[in-house]
């Protein structure tokens, strides 16, 4: 029996390919797939064309998604504490054979998807029925989001600007929200990215293109100054999530004396004023991934299944998968894509 997956085709393209159902070992389980979400990264290997993983580092095609979300179908004879109906969510990095969808073996964006070393609590977690499919989609990404906040030890007293209303930055103004943070402003250019924003739980939103953001942190957050004294707004916490050049060089003008700037978007290569660095003595923190937190987020996320919802500005089914991707990998086209899959699969 067949079935469909979706790969990097020609630049920018995606192919959809026919591949052998995959059985379970005894380890293993069979999950089918449900929902999985569209990530930056995917439209990276797009735009090359493929990955350097063949021979000699050749462009070779590259499985596609890796946020996936589904119903357990097939279990293997040694698996204990999962059975057939279960809903669940996957760890990307856990798989045996590479990290789905990254450049492994295997691909989320498919019709069927091998747990291979299926452990509750480290390659894939249970997830409540009641969740929506789509939204369970969402359980990487929000540990990506999560992992940011951790990291940045925010107190409830602190003052937080989050740069990008993108998935990853509106998941964290979520979480900092949900850990009590007193007071978080969600920066962006795209107007109905900040309405949701707000919708989230984000205290105050600026559109950068075309607000002074320091003078707006200033009114929200309060006066502060850097090491010489020199007045800058009472913002805490700056966390990236937009990835431009210009984030950094707001922040540097902005920060003040021990501030903290958390990155965790993809950087673009710019110049630092590290002078600038000094003069606040700010803290740069660098976040990758989720070291622990891809199924710490799993009970909050059914939780607050609806907040986490609006995040998702368009779900597309299977059957329109690379109008999916033309969405996702179309500047300021989309927030969120998700791909849902048939019922009758």
């Amino acid at each position: 029996m067949t079935m469909k997956s979706v790969q990097t085709g020609a630049v920018g393209a995606i192919d959809v390919v026919d591949l052998e159902r995959p059985a379970p070992g005894p380890n293993d389980v069979l999950l089918r797939v449900r929902a999985c979400g569209i990530c930056g990264t995917d439209a990276t290997f797009l735009h090359m064309g493929g990955g350097p993983f063949g021979p000699g580092g050749q462009m070779t095609a590259v499985p596609l998604g890796h946020e996936a979300a589904g119903e357990i179908v097939d279990v293997g004879a040694d698996v204990t504490g999962l059975k057939a109906g279960d809903h669940v969510v996957v760890n990307p990095q856990a798989a045996p054979s590479g990290i789905i969808g990254c450049g492994g073996a295997l691909g989320g964006m498919r019709e069927y998807l091998l747990i291979e070393n299926a452990v509750v609590g480290e390659s894939l977690a249970l997830i409540p029925d009641s969740v929506p499919f789509e939204v369970a989609a969402l359980n990487e990404p929000m540990a990506v989001a999560l992992h940011s906040v951790n990291r940045s030890e925010a107190r409830p007293t602190d003052k937080v600007v989050v740069f990008g209303a993108g998935p990853i930055g509106l998941g964290a103004a979520i979480w900092l929200k949900l850990r009590g943070v007193q007071h978080v402003v969600v920066a962006d250019v795209i107007a109905s990215r900040l309405e949701t924003a707000l919708a989230v739980g984000a205290d105050a939103v600026i559109d950068s293109s075309h607000e002074d953001i320091t003078a707006r942190l200033t009114e929200l957050h309060g006066q502060g100054a850097n090491a010489l004294g020199q007045p800058r707004p009472g913002t805490d916490i700056y966390i990236d999530a937009a990835g431009a050049p210009a984030v950094f060089n707001t922040t540097l003008a902005s920060a003040k004396w021990h501030a903290k700037l958390v990155m965790v978007a993809v950087q673009k290569k710019s110049e630092t004023d590290l002078a600038a660095m000094l003069r606040s003595e700010l803290t740069l923190i660098a976040s990758m991934g989720y070291p622990t937190e891809i199924f710490e987020v799993t009970p909050q996320l059914a939780e607050h299944s609806e907040r986490f919802a609006r995040l998702i500005s368009h779900r597309v089914p299977f059957s329109n998968v690379a109008d999916a991707y033309d969405l996702a990998t179309t500047p300021g086209a989309a927030e969120k894509v998700i791909v849902t899959f048939d019922d009758d699969i």
